[in-house]
């Protein structure tokens, strides 16, 4: 192995916290792995990492090498990139919330792949908050308001949310004409992943927002159990429009409350700022912008996909 695939081999472990996820990475054996590492410490006379029986982490010489090795690996991606032109290539891990890559991105996939050939996705699904760096993720799609963090964030649009209800739950609990009669009604709870909270309903009108919490016989944390939970008559939600859209239609789930619309919500696209982008990570990105905006959902009372 050649310095620049060591250098490869040295920043992945370090992301990954571990020789077995950085060699299943890159394709070579552990004990391979292990072997270069050695050799490199050897080679500069410096400890780089600490190994201990759960993890690994870089010691204070290894963080500052570890910088190095990223500026370097960046540049050298960046000037081959040049003259590949359209042509970028590599693994690109994807993190996304399942049902945004559904509607969104999977039926778009397969152009994607054929334009670009040299291009391996490996896209995992989840509503979980991910370490990006550690786990080995190039970028994650996120629905919902963003915790603070270290990540770089691009927003790629808002999506419109409305209140409702399947057609049983409303003839049996009656249809809400104010947001003050929540206190007659019960939920479909969606719960954080991160604190276990129920998520309260919201409402606006004339510029100002009010939050109700709601009372959920039944709640969940993932999306398409909630949607579930909901055209079995379980309770009112707040939904987004493109995951129901064709429930609406088809009169499945009736929108309440019309005058008293929840806030749009954002989605968001995140990225380490520990290193530049890589010509995939970026074409990547704004292939996904272009997906989102060539697919806009209208709801009042017809749909419309462009």
């Amino acid at each position: 192995m050649d310095r620049l695939d060591a250098m490869k081999l040295f920043t992945r472990v370090v992301e990954r916290r571990s020789f077995t996820r950085a060699a299943q990475d890159l394709g070579v054996p552990r004990s391979t792995a292990t072997q270069v590492i050695q050799q490199l410490e050897e080679r500069l006379g410096a400890r780089l990492l600490q190994r201990t029986t759960r993890t690994v982490r870089p010691t204070l010489d290894g963080e500052a090498y570890y910088r190095r090795c990223v500026a370097i690996l960046d540049e050298i991606e960046n000037a081959e990139g040049a003259f590949r032109g359209a042509n970028p290539r590599g693994l690109l891990r994807v993190e996304v919330q399942g049902t945004l890559a559904r509607h969104f991105l999977l039926p778009a996939i397969p152009e994607f792949l054929e334009r670009y050939p040299d291009i391996e996705i490996a896209m995992s699904e989840s509503d979980r908050w991910v370490d990006v760096v550690r786990e080995g993720v190039d970028c994650v799609l996120r629905y919902g308001a963003l915790p603070d963090s270290d990540l770089a964030a691009r927003t790629v649009t808002t999506l419109r949310r409305i209140t409702c209800a399947a057609p049983s739950y409303l003839e049996r609990f009656g249809i809400p004409r104010h947001p003050d009669e929540m206190i007659h009604h019960r939920a479909v709870g969606i719960r954080s992943l991160t604190t276990g909270s129920l998520t309260p309903f919201e409402f606006t009108r004339d510029g100002e927002t009010k939050r109700v919490d709601v009372v959920a016989p039944f709640s969940v944390t993932g999306t398409e159990s909630f949607r579930d939970g909901v055209l079995l008559g379980l309770g009112l939600a707040q939904m987004p429009v493109f995951h129901i859209e064709h429930d609406l239609a088809e009169g499945r789930l009736v929108e309440v409350l019309a005058e008293f619309p929840p806030l749009a919500v954002p989605v968001s696209v995140l990225y380490p700022t520990s290193r530049q982008l890589s010509s995939r990570v970026r074409l990547f990105i704004d292939w996904v912008m272009r997906q989102f905006s060539a697919r806009e959902v209208i709801y009042d009372g017809s749909w419309r996909q462009d």
